[in-house]
Order: structure tokens, then sequence, then C-alpha cells
């Protein structure tokens, strides 16, 4: 009887702290994604008043039952003197009409993500910037899962945000670990650079693993759900509710 209640007191914690998620409102349920807003957060520069090159990436509570666990992810990227940013991500429906999942176009980089709010993950201006930016492009351009995607454990949208980050490691790329298929890295492939681009990680399909990286910390993956603790700064890591101590600084100092 001990034994089983080891067992089941995590089993009942998993299930507690996504609940505790949708209490507190960071999930949105029972929208329509027709009238849901897709408006700007204003926190991205302006084109018009930064010629600077820029390079941002976001983060936003999924739609629907999905913001439960899970945020989606994407890149945005300005060049230096561009009156626009493009954007990069993985749209999952397209699949179904047979498309490239991958959509790189002009648009806002801060949307909100029907009705959920960005959240900054990284903000890189001037040279480094411009120095990165051909290097993202090459980078989605070969981007192995175009034509596939599978909500859990991957590929989706932060399987291909993470795949960003590994080939440009001078991203600095941290995800959280709401990124629910940052971990994925493909059918056979068991090792792996961490998505920051530094440090190591294990993973079994996506559905379990092991990571440790200097931005990362060390995360521990049980069939997608991330724990995981952070020393710089200071943080523990909780699935559903992502980072839980002090915040990770966007502008990579």
């Amino acid at each position: 009887m001990p034994r089983l209640k080891r067992i089941l007191l995590p089993l009942i914690l998993l299930l507690f702290v996504p609940l505790l998620v949708a209490a507190c409102s960071q999930a949105h349920f029972g929208r329509d994604w027709r009238t849901a807003s897709r408006a700007s957060a204003g926190i991205a520069p302006d084109p018009a008043t930064t010629p600077e090159a820029v390079i941002q990436a976001y983060a936003a509570r999924a739609f629907n039952w999905r913001g439960i666990l899970a945020v989606h992810t994407w890149l945005a990227t300005k060049p230096a003197g561009a009156d626009h940013y493009s954007v990069h991500q993985v749209v999952g429906w397209r699949r179904g009409n047979g498309r490239s999942v991958v959509v790189s176009a002009p648009d806002l980089p801060d949307r909100r993500w029907y009705d959920a709010d960005p959240e900054l993950l990284l903000d890189l201006r001037g040279a480094p910037a411009a120095r990165l930016i051909p290097e993202i492009l090459a980078a989605i351009a070969r981007y192995p899962h175009a034509d596939e995607y599978t909500l859990w454990p991957g590929p989706n949208s932060n399987t291909f945000t993470a795949y960003i980050g590994r080939e440009v490691p001078g991203l600095e790329l941290e995800l959280p670990v709401t990124a629910i298929g940052k971990d994925y890295l493909g059918a056979g492939r068991w090792t792996a650079s961490a998505p920051s681009g530094g440090g190591l990680q294990l993973s079994l399909g996506g559905y379990g693993g092991l990571l440790l990286g200097g931005r990362e910390g060390l995360e521990v993956n049980l069939l997608g759900l991330v724990f995981g603790a952070d020393a710089y700064p200071p943080a523990l890591k909780l699935p559903g509710i992502g980072r839980l101590g002090f915040a990770a600084d966007p502008s990579r100092p």
C-alpha cells in the first residue's frame, strides 16, 4: 500500500495542476475561432521607428482545451530597414488541405493567439539579429516535418520552433515546458542539443526524456508533461503552469 500511494500521488498531481491552470483562466474555453481576437498585443517595436534588425519569439496558450497544458510558439523576423515583420510558424490544419504546415509570411509578430495573450520569449536586435536572420530562413527551408503534424507528442508547432533553435544556436532560444512537442526529435533520433543550442537532451520519441542545458536547467519529460528546475534565474518548471519563480530574460544579456 505505501508503494501504491507513492505511485498514485504524482499521478494525482499531474491531474490537479492542469485543473489549477484552467481555474486561473490561463486557458480559454468555448471560444469561436472566427470571432476570437487576433489583434496585436503591443509588444513588438514598430518597424517605422525601428530600423535595426529584430528577431522575436513568442508563446501563447493553445486554442480552447489545448491551452490547459500547452502553448503555441512562433518566431518573427525583421531585417534591417524592412517595413514589416515575417512570422514563421506551423499551423496544423493546413495539412488537411494538402499544404505544407510551415507558414512564413508578413504578419503582426505579436498577435494574440485566438484571445490568448502572447508572452515574449526572445528579443534580439541589431547586428546579432541581422547575422542570424539568414540562418533562420535557411533552417526553415530544411525543416524535415513540413508535411507532417501530430498534436502529441509531435511533430507540431513547438517541434518546429525547437528545431529552429537547435539549428541556429546563436539564438539561445529557451522554450517553456508548456511547449509540448519541443522534445520530439523525429523517428529514430534519440539525442540532440537542447533547443537553446547548449546542453544535451535524450528523447524517447517525445513520450519521455531528459534535458540538461545552460538556459533550460534540468527538465524531465514524462508522457509529454515536463517538470524541471532552473538555477539561473531560479525557478521551478511545472506542467500546465510553466515557469514558477524568476522570469527568464528575453533580451539575452
